[in-house]
């Protein structure tokens, strides 16, 4: 028996070693198994030029290449369509020449490759007691994530722990070829340069990575293994689905037995073999069956074990009859009952015919109930009872459609028919029966956090009824993503209006003061008119949507906070975008009102200038705007950054009033920036202004507007002969409408 045991192991051992490479070709370089699609020399051992390996000999052991891209990979993962590569490290260290932090430190490109980084096995990871990090895509508005670590000193710190004492850590985005890594220090290092002189910033295999205390005070890392962590890349064969693939056998790239697995997100495939076959899916005809009997003998009991095509059976053994069961128990001497039988056959055709449809459609019944069941547990659905049911004033306009309503509404979520893509999920334009075009909101992936989000989010809108907040018309919680339905917003978001070409210049100034005061008076509105104080938590242009007449509707509350009545901040994980994050929020995780008025500052200077908040194509010191327009106004040197139509159209006491009070609301001190309210009287006065152009300042009224801009907080200001009566602009936030 030992001896069977040990030929069945020898011979699985040669089965998966014939497997690896093609017939003729390396199937080794130094001690790395070079598995096809990958391989060496000749193109015929290779299945295109971007899994050509190189193995330079001159490393003893000899080490293998990507060809194209000369990087260093260390395993091939063909069941999990991966490869492990050698990653890179970069890294700020203390400096009396050069104090300041460092910024960009380089990125890491596959575009155009068949290689993307994996969200699932790499996490983004820093390391020092003095480091801000964060990484992002290749435009920073569509992915940028980070982290911070501080510590006080190196008795702080503990082992194997990256919850931000000496290391951190952060998930990475799905489906990325192009990671941009910065790194920055808050205090230059200055005070932690005896302990922690340097910063870290790498992305690494979550698996082949561990935290040790000795890593923060490196500043030197000559060891290549801890310099050059591992990464693992995800990689497909082409950019074609299954279906494209399969029409052209030269370059289809899966073996005759194996099954193609399609990329959900588009282009490529993968191989594998089907269940009951192993081997290598892109050799032909290397998907072997499986013998099931002779790997474990002991699957029949007390019967003969029968090998099949991806499969085995049992039955019972000679001398005996009957159906086998679990355990042979079935089986029989042989005394065959043929009346029995017949009998038996009978009788089971008879209930058969009688209870197969009924049980075909009760099952399927069952079945439907319990999926839907599950959908609403998963999507909240408890929760969101108790939610409407404690706002009784919205449930005649909030409405639970069916999934099937909203399918026929997007002819069944059609391409065509997205207006919007956002971090958790995908916006349709759906015209419901009754003719009434509505947006659709469609997660992206049911996880537990975007549920929560889902959630808040309408707890939020079904406490708002304000003209300028996008309004909730009802949900849908039959199907595995949580869906949202929303009025229709016609005219893009504010966003595509300022920073599209095709759209520049298209608001007038006029335009873009109402914008400006509109969205702040939802925000004041949030913060102050609610039963409970409401911080939005992302405001930014894309969240501004405009309809047909350019007036403003403040959308996307998922990240939003309910802040108790006895509490003017909260404790929160930073949550926001990249350049309008407010940086105090940013580095005491303590949330309050003062960080949406952070965020509409930079709104306020996006209007201004037709400028993003963050940008590459402009130079380091030009790339974040608020830093850029602070310095522009110290320097004398605001005309020079505005918008040509802003120049053209404004009066130079408006567009100085206005800037004047952005500055103010990017104050680094929350506590020095105005509140929503008055931000809204200083928009409504300045608006006021706009519509009546005969107004005319004299020389000591415009140097107070211009010097004391705070003076425009007072109960009452005359400008000219026009009085605004500040009261009546807080009422009008008071009643929402």
């Amino acid at each position: 028996m030992a001896l069977y045991v040990l030929l069945q192991l020898l011979w699985l051992t040669t089965a998966l070693a014939s497997s690896i490479a093609k017939p003729g070709c390396q199937d080794k370089c130094g001690n790395v198994n070079i598995t096809y699609p990958f391989g060496i020399g000749d193109p015929n051992c290779f299945i295109n030029g971007w899994f050509e390996v190189t193995c330079n000999t001159t490393f003893d052991p000899p080490k293998p290449f990507l060809y194209l891209r000369e990087i260093e990979f260390l395993e091939i993962l063909l069941q999990e369509g991966q490869i492990r590569v050698t990653g890179w490290m970069g890294s700020d260290c203390y400096s009396e020449t050069a104090p300041e932090g460092i910024g960009f430190i380089g990125s890491l490109n596959f575009t155009g490759t068949p290689y993307t980084f994996s969200d699932t096995r790499n996490k983004f990871t820093a390391i020092g007691c003095d480091t801000l990090a964060y990484v992002s895509g290749p435009n920073a508005t569509e992915f940028t994530t980070g982290c911070t670590s501080i510590c006080a000193n190196i008795e702080s710190v503990t082992n194997g722990s990256c919850s931000g004492i000496g290391c951190c850590q952060t998930s990475i985005a799905h489906g990325l070829k192009y990671l941009e890594l910065n790194l920055q220090s808050y205090e230059s290092h200055n005070l932690t340069k005896d302990f922690s002189p340097c910063s870290y910033a790498f992305v690494v295999d979550k698996d082949y990575f561990n935290f040790s205390i000795p890593l923060i005070s490196l500043q030197d890392f000559s060891d290549e293994s801890i310099k050059r962590y591992p990464i693992v890349l995800d990689w497909v064969i082409g950019n074609e689905t299954c279906e494209v693939a399969k029409r052209n056998p030269s370059t289809y790239g899966c073996g005759v037995k194996s099954n193609c697995n399609g990329l959900a997100s588009g282009g490529g495939y993968r191989c594998n073999c089907p269940q009951g076959f192993e081997g290598n899916p892109y050799l032909p005809d290397y998907c072997q069956d499986v013998n099931e009997c002779a790997r474990n003998p002991s699957l029949c009991t007390k019967g003969i074990c029968h090998n099949t095509e991806g499969n085995y059976s049992c039955s019972c053994p000679e001398g005996t009859h009957g159906d086998y069961g679990e355990d042979g128990s079935e089986c029989k001497d042989d005394q065959f009952p043929t009346i029995q039988v017949v009998l038996g056959v009978c009788a089971s055709l008879l209930f058969l015919l009688i209870s197969s449809s009924w049980i075909y459609w009760g099952q399927r019944k069952i079945k439907l109930i319990k999926l839907k069941e599950k959908f609403f547990q998963q999507n909240g659905g408890l929760l969101l009872q108790e939610q409407i049911s404690s706002h009784e004033s919205v449930t005649n306009t909030a409405k639970i459609f069916t999934e099937a309503e909203l399918r026929r509404a997007t002819d069944n979520y059609d391409q065509n028919r997205i207006i919007g893509r956002g971090g958790y999920g995908t916006v349709y334009k759906g015209i419901l029966s009754d003719h009434r075009i509505v947006a659709i909101k469609k997660s992206r992936v049911a996880d537990g956090i975007q549920i929560d989000q889902f959630i808040n989010e309408i707890s939020i809108l079904l406490q708002i009824n304000h003209r300028n907040v996008v309004k909730l018309l009802g949900c849908c919680l039959e199907t595995e993503v949580p869906l949202l339905v929303y009025e229709f917003i016609s005219n893009g978001t504010l966003f595509q209006h300022v920073h599209d070409k095709s759209c520049a210049s298209s608001i007038s100034w006029e335009n873009r003061l109402r914008i400006a005061s509109e969205a702040a008076g939802a925000l004041a509105y949030l913060h102050s008119a609610t039963s409970l104080p409401i911080i939005h938590r992302d405001v930014k242009s894309t969240n501004i949507l405009l309809d047909e007449n350019y007036t403003a509707k403040v959308s996307d509350f998922g990240a939003s906070k309910l802040v108790p009545l006895d509490c003017t901040e909260i404790t929160t994980l930073v949550q926001g975008t990249l350049g309008y994050l407010d940086p105090e929020y940013f580095q005491t995780s303590q949330l309050t009102e003062k960080s949406d008025v952070y965020s509409f500052g930079v709104v306020l200077l996006e209007l201004l200038t037709g400028e993003q908040p963050v940008s590459s194509e402009r130079s380091e010191k030009e790339r974040n705007l608020s830093m850029y327009f602070i310095s522009s106004m110290k320097e004398n040197r605001l005309f020079e950054i505005l918008e040509k139509r802003v120049v053209d159209e404004g009066g130079t006491e408006q567009i100085y009033a206005v800037a004047d009070l952005a500055k103010r609301c990017l104050r680094m001190r929350g506590e020095e920036r105005p509140t929503m309210k008055e931000v809204v009287v200083e928009l409504d006065g300045l608006r006021r202004l706009e519509v009546h152009p005969w107004v005319e300042l004299n020389q000591k009224e415009s140097e107070y507007l211009l010097g004391e801009p705070s003076g425009l907080y007072n109960n009452s200001q005359s400008v000219g002969n026009y009085s605004l009566e500040a009261k009546d602009v807080l009422l009008e936030l008071e009643i929402g409408r």
